[in-house]
């Protein structure tokens, strides 16, 4: 077996094959078993902004709960049953588009709706509102990369959706 056989017989489903409805007995899932260092990559990333080594006081909860939210968005239901509903309460509606208790979830609702819905309409006002809600410059990025992520595997996934249709 050649080193290209192995990879795509071998190769584990990941989040982006799961969002995607992937057959992993079809073209699509081979076609990118084709090109590991996407593959890695972006599952490299998913975990990066979900479950960081310093996650600056934005709990992997709270990042799934972001997550969620801006997976909303996308209307595909298994993107968003990739980020699990949180227990806590507070943090379940700001998972589920409603609308949060505390100040600071508001503005992380406010901030990720923005992004994911109308990304073309942010300007810097946006960032401090985040700031005036207690988040530190340093959280703004981390929530800033994380909704990258997010908006980046809704797109991915739904061409990858559409070429599965395809094939």
């Amino acid at each position: 077996m050649n080193e290209m056989s192995r990879s795509q017989t071998t190769r584990a489903v990941d989040a982006m094959d799961c969002a995607a409805g992937l057959a992993p007995d079809g073209a699509i899932f081979a076609a990118r078993a084709r090109r590991p260092e996407f593959v890695d990559g972006a599952e490299a990333c998913r975990v990066a902004v979900l479950t960081p080594a310093d996650d600056l006081g934005l709990s992997p909860e709270l990042r799934r709960a972001i997550a969620r939210r801006a997976a909303l968005s996308s209307g595909n239901a298994r993107l968003i049953a990739g980020y699990p509903m949180p227990d806590d309460p507070a943090l379940a509606a700001l998972a589920t588009g409603q609308a949060p208790a505390t100040a600071r979830d508001a503005a992380l609702a406010r901030h990720t709706d923005l992004i994911a819905r109308r990304p073309g309409q942010s300007t810097p006002q946006d960032l401090t509102r985040l700031q005036q809600a207690g988040l530190s410059v340093p959280q703004i990025i981390a929530v800033s990369e994380l909704l990258a992520f997010v908006c980046f595997e809704i797109r991915v996934a739904h061409g990858l959706a559409l070429l599965e249709a395809a094939s």
